[in-house]
């Protein structure tokens, strides 16, 4: 029973990893390019930090979110389960600031 309770863990750890969150990052955002019409493809990108591995930066134009939430929609199940829950939090954060950007 610990044992399970442990390697649960590690596997919801393991979605977390900085290596494999800039993978999801890097397919998130090629998706996202596809998607946007030519004249927005290069409005999405990301940035891994070099001193801080943990910390990304989603530089994306205003009218290029919705096709990142719609590549992290079509990618959420494929996702491990902290992963999923990662891009549904970045998806929540970029809908509130939308929202706020509107008030």
């Amino acid at each position: 029973m610990l044992g399970d309770m442990e390697r649960d863990v590690e596997a919801l750890g393991g979605g977390l990893q900085p290596g494999e969150l800039a993978r999801w990052y890097g397919l998130l955002v090629g998706e996202a390019r596809e998607m946007a019409p030519p004249w927005l493809q290069d409005r999405v990108s990301f940035r891994q930090d070099a001193e801080l591995p943990m910390r990304f930066g989603l530089d994306i134009s205003r009218r290029a979110v919705r096709y990142f939430m719609m590549a992290v929609d079509a990618n959420a199940a494929r996702m491990p389960y902290s992963t999923r829950l990662y891009f549904l939090k970045v998806q929540e954060a970029l809908a509130s600031e939308m929202d706020r950007s509107l008030v």
